[in-house]
């Protein structure tokens, strides 16, 4: 490497390299890459910028060997699949170079080279969408298709910066306006998401890419009247366009119109019967409505048409009352141990194989799956314990009694909330039935409103050491603390049918308790505690749809319950007597006692109803939604000790006391 490449980092060194490529100097390209490699072994953009350079200079067995080599650590790098298309292209490997083309722009849609490949293509089936897609990236400015494509890489921060910079210069550019709320949406700040999205669609009304965004943004939110509302602008403006139809579906399943979402996604069917993904979606609206044998039709047509399709597999599996068939069986060992299989389908089949096993009890060979699916979540998601831990930290030494006090006369004084906190799998989908089936409480969802909240509170210093929040509910007036009280009243209103009081479940809400008190002072909270190792193998058995990245190692989900215990302790100190602890295990001993004990807690009469709450039909949206359907049963509360010799990082991390 030449000298005064020596001091530079890694990617100043691919930088210089891009541009020696680009003037034709691939011997010295090359030369400063495998240098730098030398220095810094596996650097996966170094090794893809050798590989375009040895392809280049039509080295094709060494780029291959590079390109393997980045996608045994990244199977899904869209752009090194791209460069197996072009050298499988160039050694007149049609049908390979096609496969790999559409691997790369499957991974990344916004891969311009390789959707030219594949229209250019006389035979390829797909052509006419590949030359629509041409005609698209066509049409737009080159730093926009840069942004698409270093979105889908999860280069969000380069993505945000070059997306802001164009903006600079063309402040009303729609597709622009679309990728930063896009961005935005990663980053989970939704309201700026939202707030973007509505301001490209006043200056492009007719702009559906934006409007179908919109309707996801506004979803996230759960701002589902909403959603449906523009859902419905969208459809109307292509009657025809099966993702249009789509988006109705989902938005009337989120407004709780199941009948509706079912007959929306149907219809779908009719001209979309080869389409695994609505399948899925189908089936999942199915299950919520109680329909359990339609669900499973569903799911089985999704995985019929997609044989590796893992979340077909998972979706069964997590009904918890399904038993697969052998074929079955073999199929999911058959497509988890397949090296063409995706990561995110090798996660869910690992779930579902683990859960089967379990059923089996086959204990052991259930560990192994259940680990291996862990192990690769977990990678993908790199749980943040650290700012978690900071977070929690600082309520201790700043959210006393005294201070509770000093903000006493803050905060909406309405009664209305009914808190359910804890981890999850600790019963609070069990505590939220017995409580939805009173004749006074509505049951609603997992509610974001607020996490949300807290988010806005923060900002953009998620990442830093010393966040916004929680310290800046100490500067927080009475009057703002009464403001967010009011807006999240009634910003839950639709969530509602009526009654006096209304059941927000969301676990991870234990976070944000100072902020609950500050806001809504008259607030029920309930704290749903389960046995921990039971609370927490149950958790790394389970395969979340998003969120809970705390779950997927047992260190992790050790430490994270005794942080929440610990929490919690602070909590009884500082707020006596305001969060009633139900323990899971007391309840399935005696239902009738601990069913009292929660209504005198509430303010509400004993109703027969909340003691026969497996006969509620509400709709439950949760990995529990089968077993609230059941009388109480006690089969599972020690399942753990079926996999106790492989709790031992678990069991160490539950004991570390501070």
């Amino acid at each position: 490497m030449p000298n005064q490449l020596k001091n530079l980092q890694p990617d100043q060194v691919i930088k210089q390299c891009q541009l020696l490529i680009k003037k034709g100097h691939l011997s010295q390209a090359s030369a400063n890459l495998e240098d730098m490699l030398v220095e810094n072994p596996g650097h996966i953009e170094g090794v893809y910028c050798l590989a375009v350079c040895q392809r280049k200079q039509q080295k094709h067995s060494q780029a291959m060997a590079s390109l393997d080599q980045i996608l045994v650590k990244m199977p899904e790098h869209g752009r090194a699949h791209q460069e197996q298309g072009y050298i499988h292209k160039a050694m007149a490997n049609t049908s390979q170079a096609i496969a790999s083309f559409e691997k790369a722009v499957t991974l990344n849609p916004a891969l311009f080279g390789s959707w030219r490949v594949l229209a250019a293509e006389p035979d390829y089936p797909m052509r006419e969408e590949a030359k629509q897609r041409v005609e698209w990236l066509s049409s737009l400015p080159p730093a926009l298709v840069s942004v698409s494509s270093l979105i889908y890489q999860k280069q969000l921060h380069r993505a945000e910066w070059l997306c802001r910079h164009f903006l600079k210069d063309n402040p009303h550019q729609p597709e622009a306006m679309r990728l930063l709320a896009e961005l935005g949406t990663k980053f989970q700040i939704l309201d700026d998401a939202e707030f973007l999205l509505a301001s490209c669609l006043e200056f492009e009304p007719n702009y559906k890419r934006a409007r179908l965004d919109y309707v996801h943004v506004l979803h996230k939110r759960q701002k589902f009247q909403k959603a449906l509302e523009q859902a419905k602008i969208l459809l109307d403006s292509d009657p025809k366009n099966s993702n249009f139809k789509i988006g109705l579906g989902n938005a009337q399943q989120a407004t709780g119109d199941f009948e509706a979402a079912i007959s929306t996604f149907e219809s779908v069917l009719h001209n979309n019967a080869a389409n695994n993904s609505i399948y899925l979606t189908l089936g999942h609206a199915l299950k919520t409505m109680g329909r359990v044998d339609d669900a499973i039709t569903a799911y089985r047509k999704s995985y019929s048409i997609k044989p590796d399709f893992g979340d077909a597999f998972w979706s069964l599996a997590n009904l918890k009352t399904y038993r697969f068939t052998a074929d079955e069986r073999q199929q999911m060992r058959d497509q988890e141990a397949s090296p063409t299989t995706a990561i995110n389908d090798k996660i869910h089949f690992c779930f579902a194989l683990g859960k089967d096993l379990e059923d089996s009890e086959h204990f052991d060979e259930a560990f192994f799956f259940y680990h291996r699916g862990n192990k690769l979540k977990s990678e993908q998601d790199q749980f943040d314990s650290k700012s978690l831990e900071l977070s929690f930290e600082f309520q201790k030494n700043n959210f006393d009694a005294a201070f509770f006090e000093r903000n006493k006369l803050a905060g909406c004084s309405a009664p209305d909330p009914i808190f359910i906190v804890g981890l999850p799998r600790a019963g609070s989908t069990l505590l939220e039935q017995i409580l939805a089936s009173h004749s006074q409480v509505d049951g609603t969802m997992e509610l974001a409103n607020i996490i949300g909240l807290a988010h806005r509170l923060n900002g953009r210093q998620a990442k830093q050491d010393e966040p916004r929040y929680p310290s800046i509910l100490k500067e927080l007036s009475a009057d703002e603390l009464t403001k967010m009280g009011e807006r999240y009243i009634e910003d839950t209103q639709h969530h509602r049918q009526g009654a006096i009081f209304f059941i927000d479940k969301m676990p991870n809400n234990f976070r944000h308790i100072a902020l609950i008190n500050l806001i809504l002072p008259n607030a029920k909270i309930i704290d749903a505690r389960r046995d921990a190792l039971s609370c927490c193998f149950s958790g790394y058995k389970q395969l979340f749809g998003e969120g809970q990245q705390f779950s997927y190692d047992l260190e992790d989900i050790g430490n994270y319950y005794r942080n929440y215990v610990e929490i919690m302790d602070h909590w009884d100190q500082a707020l006596p007597g305001k969060i009633l602890r139900v323990q899971y295990e007391d309840v399935v001993a005696d239902l009738d006692t601990q069913v009292r004990r929660i209504l005198d807690y509430c303010g509400l009469p004993f109703e027969q109803a909340c003691i026969d709450f497996h006969t509620n039909k509400r709709a439950v949206r949760t990995p529990s939604s089968e077993q609230v359907r059941q009388p109480i049963y006690q089969s599972g509360l020690e399942q753990w000790r079926n996999y106790e010799s492989h709790l031992g990082p678990l069991k160490k991390a539950l004991s570390n006391a501070k």
